[in-house]
């Protein structure tokens, strides 16, 4: 949806992705094997669980990650209107469900499936 919004290409599932020259080659796995395709920047890429190992964090490292500030910023320093674009008219619950009936033969059942659901011509 975030590709089409932008008018931008679209790769789902990359499993290697390669920058170079203003464009990008991404694989992807399909079930035929791996296919290759080759797009224009910027674009959006949604990635497979194969692409990246991943790094597991160490305790020096998160000792480390405690003493550092934490930077905040509000949406206004960063030039973004939070301000909703929606709004909801009325909610209203769904009507209620009847209940189901027991039937007690087969015979009984393709009846009413005719006669009264209508589903069975």
């Amino acid at each position: 949806m975030l590709a089409a919004l932008l008018d931008w290409p679209q790769a789902a599932f990359a499993s290697k992705v390669e920058i170079a020259g203003g464009a990008a080659t991404v694989k992807r796995e399909v079930d035929g094997g791996l296919e290759t395709v080759q797009m224009k920047l910027p674009a959006v890429v949604t990635t497979d669980l194969r692409l990246n190992e991943p790094r597991y964090a160490t305790l020096p490292n998160i000792m480390k990650a405690k003493k550092k500030p934490l930077a905040t910023t509000t949406p206004a320093a960063l030039g973004v209107d939070v301000a909703p674009r929606l709004v909801t008219l009325r909610v209203v619950e769904p009507p209620k469900r009847k209940g189901g009936g027991k039937v007690a033969d087969v015979k009984e059942l393709v009846a009413k499936l005719r006669n009264e659901a209508k589903v069975i011509s």
